[in-house]
């Protein structure tokens, strides 16, 4: 029994040690505010100027790439001729000061005639200082289209328009490419945007308030549930978070900037932007607030609930309600609070509401980032990002601190070893039976 306890001993302590390495903390938010965290698996990529030297991006794979000021720069999609695809494009500026209402990317994809399948800009805006925006664009299957429904190859273009001739720094961008799933039944779809929707505003929650803090990109998103919950963004910060949104569902969003604790009641416009972008990372829809040093709060406009027809709408912040999934909302806090109120983060409520039972999915089979799941719900009650979620399976702890499988066979080796080796240094003992040892019917003496 005691070799038995001995080896429990060895084998614990060698899974201690791995569980010791795995819950090493992850990646923290910047201390940089204006920092963005791209996708840790983000394979790097250079666009081309001419578009038969462009890269081919695959589908479902992050990418990272640069843009500078002026540039056109292709990337490349292979398309088959049933699935609508989409190409996103976060612009990352490289930090927090000011823009040109003007400056932004445009987003395109086109056949490799130069013909637009559709395009979409991401611009700054009244905010006028550099934060993370998003845009996409994409090739949709109509019946009784004529172009951009061929399978084939596709260019990815993305523009860079800066107002300020002296502004040479370039821009990050993290590119994705995905297609939406087959539909199970495709003529029954409908080919018409939605005649009239709930547009009324919820009344506000009035739960108790819960502290969450939102991620510094979209790969570390925060994941929320409905609620009234907490965080503080410094200047020039922009902090992420994702809601599962599923089919029929429609969702409300609120930010409420607290009050300065200060003296100062320094008047600043659009001080804080709220922003939503659908699963695809396209833009939906934004709100900002003014601050003068005194509570202040914006909310969404009211946004139909997510359906198929959608699409066919012409508005941006309809259309791109197109298809369930997470849906990411972004908090972003001007800079120039800081010449007033400092450079220290400011508190502020973000309320989420979605409203409505989830509907039945329209895709064959699993839906992928298009659908929302009992699992992403429970994700979403836990506050857990992707990343956390992805491995937050009994195997996958050891994951979690990046180490490999051949990590964990050194560690299981020097458990091995080192019980082998307490097994050498034991005394010999002698069988049951023997001389001066009772055996198994044999009363013990004292």
């Amino acid at each position: 029994m005691k070799r038995q306890r001995n080896r429990g001993r060895v084998v614990a302590a060698a899974l201690a040690a791995m569980c010791a390495v795995a819950v090493l903390p992850g990646r923290a938010h910047a201390a940089d505010p204006g920092t963005y965290a791209f996708d840790p698996d983000a394979k790097k990529v250079q666009g081309a100027a001419a578009n038969v030297e462009a890269s081919e991006l695959d589908e479902g794979v992050p990418y990272r790439s640069t843009i500078r000021p002026g540039e056109k720069l292709y990337y490349r999609v292979a398309l088959d001729d049933v699935s609508n695809a989409y190409v996103s494009a976060v612009a990352v500026p490289g930090g927090s000061g000011p823009v040109a209402y003007g400056d932004g990317i445009e987003v395109s994809l086109r056949e490799t005639d130069d013909t637009r399948c559709s395009s979409e800009r991401a611009v700054f805006g009244s905010g006028e200082y550099a934060r993370p925006v998003t845009a996409y664009a994409y090739r949709t299957i109509e019946e009784g289209a004529t172009s951009c429904q061929e399978s084939g190859q596709y260019d990815v273009l993305v523009e860079r328009e800066t107002k300020d001739a002296s502004d040479t720094r370039a821009w990050d961008l993290e590119l994705r490419f995905l297609q939406e799933p087959r539909l199970k039944n495709v003529s029954a779809m409908p080919t018409e945007a939605p005649e009239s929707w709930p547009s009324a505003t919820p009344q506000p929650l009035t739960g108790t308030q819960r502290k969450r803090a939102g991620g510094s990109g979209y790969s570390e998103a925060t994941s929320l549930e409905n609620g009234r919950w907490q965080d503080t963004v410094a200047p020039g910060q922009t902090r992420f978070y994702r809601v599962p949104v599923g089919w029929g569902q429609q969702i409300h969003a609120t930010a409420v900037l607290s009050n300065s604790t200060g003296t100062a009641k320094e008047f600043v416009g659009s001080a804080l932007t709220l922003s939503l972008a659908n699963p695809a990372q396209g833009f939906v829809s934004d709100v900002a607030l003014s601050y003068s040093g005194g509570p202040a709060s914006a909310s969404l406009r009211p946004l139909p609930p997510v359906a198929y027809r959608n699409r066919y709408d012409s508005s941006t912040h309809v259309s791109a309600m197109r298809f369930a999934g997470w849906y990411y909302l972004a908090v972003s806090l001007s800079p120039k609070l800081k010449e007033s109120y400092g450079s220290g983060p400011i508190p502020y409520e973000l309320s989420v509401q979605v409203k409505n039972r989830a509907g039945e999915s329209p895709y064959e089979g699993d839906a992928g980032v298009f659908g929302v799941t009992d699992q992403d719900r429970e994700v979403a009650r836990k506050g857990q990002n992707a990343e956390q979620a992805a491995k937050s399976g009994p195997m996958k702890v050891v994951a979690a601190a990046g180490i490999g499988t051949g990590a964990v066979l050194v560690l299981g080796l020097g458990a091995w070893t080192l019980l082998a080796r307490r097994r050498a240094a034991a005394p010999a003992r002698a069988p049951f039976g023997a001389p001066g040892v009772p055996g198994p019917g044999t009363p013990r003496g004292r």
